[in-house]
């Protein structure tokens, strides 16, 4: 050990020797904890300088500065950082207070009546800073999420469209829609875009995460508890709320640059975070961000197993295109982002806030290569090629989405403990489509020629919310919140170009046409009250009630209980039970249109319709106006501190919810050409191959646990081990009476199946870390668990895929307090999910997908390498 203190000392002598030749006035004294007891190894600077110590083994320092008085900056791997103004030389005494870990770290998310700690909070919530997060080296927010939180997950998806461009987010596989995300408290609007496509969350619709920058945020807090008691709908899974940076004292400057292990999906990351002070005692932070991704391509190599080649220059083609010419995985992506948080005092006992986002990008994926002896049509009107050249096409589909959020208000005490906020919020997100490399193929037969771009049309929703809050002590034991709340939805679909959607519209997708084009809204009004009474020291109870009333299909009353009881100074006991909704959203109601997709059985896309939930033929089959749907929560856990360095926690919880919101199977002939019957009659009238909807139908439960584990000590080892375990079931599907009376199955098997089993039913996450001075280290292996491909109805086989465990390394390099370069290598085994097997009968396209897209797991990225710089001025 002396050995090893006298190495230090002499490196940070030599470290220091050019410093000290011009440094001339002597400085010594001692770094303290609370307790009085001296902090070996502590680092102490001139602040704004590189001139410095670290402390002996008893935590003496002593070292030269340019004059005094200076400002001294102490810190160490545990403790806050302290600032100290020095004008004496010797016998400087400068104390750190331990930092907050885990259960003394203050949280606001499903407080209500006044912030608390992670111990006194009655229900399960997870707090992660900003360094953390982006120590995982994922590109965006929702990617960083997966890797730190195991109930929350999130995937690229391949060949799905606009879904492509969103990825499906949630908590505990409880779907997009069941988890609401807050940003600085204030509730984030959804996106524009429903997921149509057989991937997890199909049917709904969640927030565009993306268009949060990671770069604006503090933390994030994860409620892993029902909350629409408090927030009102969506809240069923959990809420997330992200804190946005304040005023921070540096500027910083972040870059990053990335690439996978098979030389594809190169991107770029830029951001830039600073603040400055305005009149007395305000504040605005400012982040600029830019990404760019390349795409990946993990495309199958059927070749000529492929059926369909007739002719020698198809079987050739196939021969020299094994893959298909097919680009499955990621999509291209160039992100641009501005947000400005801001705050300014008025008078002593109030503040003016508003916070701005607006982010920008464009993304380009590509639909199912059309192979030569698919469209024989095209080939033979020799429009795109002469017939013995042609060789099929790939359209792409391209999207420009838009992402807005706007809030201002005013907090102000307006007596004695009692708080009022009253605030206005402004959401938005929009996505425009283009095809690419396409053609209409009914134009083209029409008219001996066709566009080959088309503009498809898109959709904008938009929200705007007023809140008033009031929070405060009805006595010293019994704190109260309550607020009113009054919002206004519009969703609006926007008519594509004519020749989009002329007949069977542009090949992969076909523009909205003006029947299926308009602008809808609804408005809802709210009233909650919250109830928190410290009836000891030990034990706290809560109570909390919302009542909602919606202009489309009528109002709701959640209500929920919740209990803490304190085990010592060191542990906790916590519950709660309550009821939830979620409100049927816009775009599931209205929403109208065609699209070829893959029809399970099918080797080739073929056109499908949705017809919205209020279409005349829609309800003449017995489907009922969209209601809202209800939830039943319960929870239980406990939590302890078993030192000032080890904590840990074990939650469980069983979720039902009834009159899911579902989309439906497609529903189309029945077979028997003899006759016709009602449903075959709307497909007709409708000139599509099959027809889908939206209904109120499915009942579910899903029972899981949380366990969580964190150590961390003041030599700078850390480690941590988080856990989820959850099964899903469905409990009922009620199919409406006509549609039952002719035989139809409204949500079948594989349908079901993206419900209970595309999403892991484990993930567990077990992180090392140890920090060395300038050095930081850190080992993450996450395990995610099983899940099942579900065959259709139509035959096949269930394939249960293996749990795959990614590993990761990371390593950063502190040159200065102000300058790091980090180096992430992710998934470092090249671990990819199973093989999907043919067997399945899923929409494997004949080999064209190696790996399933109708459930999520460990991803298609494979190895992917990083590395980023962070400067500070």
């Amino acid at each position: 050990m002396k050995q090893t203190i006298l190495s230090v000392k002499i490196l940070t002598f030599m470290l220091f020797l050019p410093i000290a030749i011009w440094a001339q006035t002597p400085i010594s004294g001692k770094i303290l904890n609370e307790q009085g007891e001296g902090v070996p190894f502590a680092t102490v600077l001139e602040e704004g300088t590189t001139n410095g110590t670290t402390t002996d083994e008893n935590g003496n320092f002593e070292f030269n500065v340019e004059k005094l008085p200076t400002t001294i900056v102490a810190s160490y791997i545990g403790f806050k950082t302290k600032k100290q103004n020095v004008t004496s030389a010797a016998n400087i005494s400068i104390t750190l207070a331990e930092d907050s870990f885990g259960l003394d770290e203050i949280v606001v998310t499903g407080q209500g009546t006044k912030s608390r700690t992670i111990l006194d909070s009655p229900v399960a919530i997870d707090n992660f800073g900003v360094k953390e997060l982006t120590r995982t080296g994922q590109p965006t927010i929702d990617k960083m999420l997966t890797f730190k939180v195991p109930s929350f997950n999130s995937s690229n998806q391949a060949i799905s469209d606009a879904t492509a461009h969103y990825d499906p987010a949630d908590l505990r596989g409880l779907g997009p829609s069941r988890t609401l995300v807050l940003v600085n408290g204030k509730r984030k609007n959804q996106s524009a875009q429903v997921y149509l496509n057989r991937t997890p969350g199909k049917g709904e619709v969640g927030v565009d995460l993306k268009s949060i920058p990671t770069a604006a945020i503090e933390r994030v807090e994860v409620l892993r508890d029902g909350a629409s008691a408090q927030y009102g709908s969506d809240a069923i899974a959990g809420v997330i709320n992200m804190v946005l940076k304040k005023n921070v004292e540096y500027t910083t400057f972040s870059a990053q640059t990335g690439i996978t292990a098979d030389g594809d999906g190169f991107n770029f990351a830029s951001d830039l975070n600073t603040a400055f002070n305005i009149g007395d005692g305000g504040y605005v932070n400012l982040t600029l961000g830019y990404y760019k991704q390349n795409p990946t391509n993990r495309a199958g190599t059927p070749g000529t197993n492929d059926p369909g080649a007739s002719t020698p220059q198809e079987v050739q083609w196939q021969l020299d295109n094994p893959d298909l010419g097919m680009n499955v995985g990621q999509p291209e992506m160039e992100k641009k982002d501005i947000f400005v948080n801001m705050a300014h005092p008025i008078g002593e006992d109030a503040e003016f806030y508003s916070f701005h986002g607006f982010t920008t990008r464009t993304g380009k994926s590509f639909a199912y290569y059309r192979a030569p002896y698919w469209r024989p049509g095209v080939r033979e009107a020799e429009f795109l090629t002469r017939k013995e050249d042609f060789i099929g096409y790939q359209p792409t589909f391209e999207t420009a989405i838009d992402d807005h959020i706007n809030a201002a208000g005013f907090t102000w005490d307006f007596k004695e403990n009692w708080t009022a906020d009253l605030s206005g919020t402004y959401g938005a997100n929009s996505v425009s489509y283009t095809v690419n490399n396409s053609v209409n193929r009914d134009y083209l037969a029409d008219n001996n020629t066709s566009p080959t771009t088309f503009h498809p049309g898109g959709y904008r929703l938009q929200n705007l919310i007023g809140n008033l809050d009031v929070t405060g002590l009805l006595t010293e034991d019994i704190s109260m919140a309550a607020g009113l709340e009054v919002k206004q939805e519009y969703f609006s679909a926007y008519e594509g170009d004519p020749r989009s959607y002329y007949k069977g519209g542009s090949d992969s997708f076909a523009g909205v046409k003006p029947a299926e084009a308009g602008e809808w809204e609804r408005n809802s009004v709210a009233a909650y009250a919250q109830v928190d009474y410290d009836i000891t020291d030990a034990l706290l109870l809560g109570v909390a009630g919302r009542y909602e009333d919606f202009s489309d299909f009528g109002d709701n009353f959640s209500w929920k209980v919740n209990g803490r009881y304190k085990l010592g100074e060191k542990g906790a006991l916590r519950g709660s039970y309550s009821t939830g909704f979620r409100a049927p959203t816009l775009h599931q109601r209205y929403l109208t249109n065609s699209q070829y997709i893959i029809v399970a059985g099918s080797s080739e896309p073929l056109l499908q319709g949705t017809l919205a939930n209020d279409n005349p033929a829609v309800q003449a089959l017995g489907v009922p106006s969209l209601f809202a749907e209800t939830s039943k929560n319960i929870s239980a856990g406990v939590t302890y501190k078993f030192s000032n360095n080890f904590y840990g926690s074990i939650d469980l919880y069983q979720i039902n919810v009834d009159d899911r919101v579902l989309f439906s199977s497609q529903i189309g002939a029945d077979g028997d050409d003899a006759t016709v019957n009602p449903v075959e009659q709307i497909l007709e009238d409708n000139n599509v191959v099959a027809v889908q909807f939206f209904i109120n139908a499915g009942d579910t439960q899903t029972k899981g646990a949380d366990i969580v584990l964190n150590y961390k000590n003041y030599s700078g080892f850390g480690a941590s081990l988080a856990a989820n375990f959850n099964e899903t079931t469905i409990d009922a599907i009620s199919t409406p009476g006509p549609l039952a009376a002719n035989g139809y199955n409204i949500f079948a098997k594989e349908e079901k199946g993206l419900i209970t089993n595309s999403r892991p039913k484990s993930k567990v996450i077990l992180g090392l870390s140890q920090e060395l001075d300038k050095w930081y280290f850190g080992l993450n292996n996450t395990m995610f668990g099983k899940v099942t491909i579900t065959a259709p109805e139509s035959g096949g086989e269930n394939q249960e895929l293996a749990s795959k465990i990614a590993t990761d390394v990371i390593a950063s390099y502190k040159f200065t307090d102000k300058f790091s370069l980090t180096t992430n290598l992710n998934n470092i085994f090249d671990v990819y999910p199973d093989i999907t097997k043919a067997s399945t009968n899923t929409a494997g396209a004949g080999g064209r997908f190696p790996y399933s897209s109708e459930v999520q797991q460990i991803g298609q990225l494979g190895a992917n390498f990083s590395l980023s710089l962070n400067y500070q001025f």
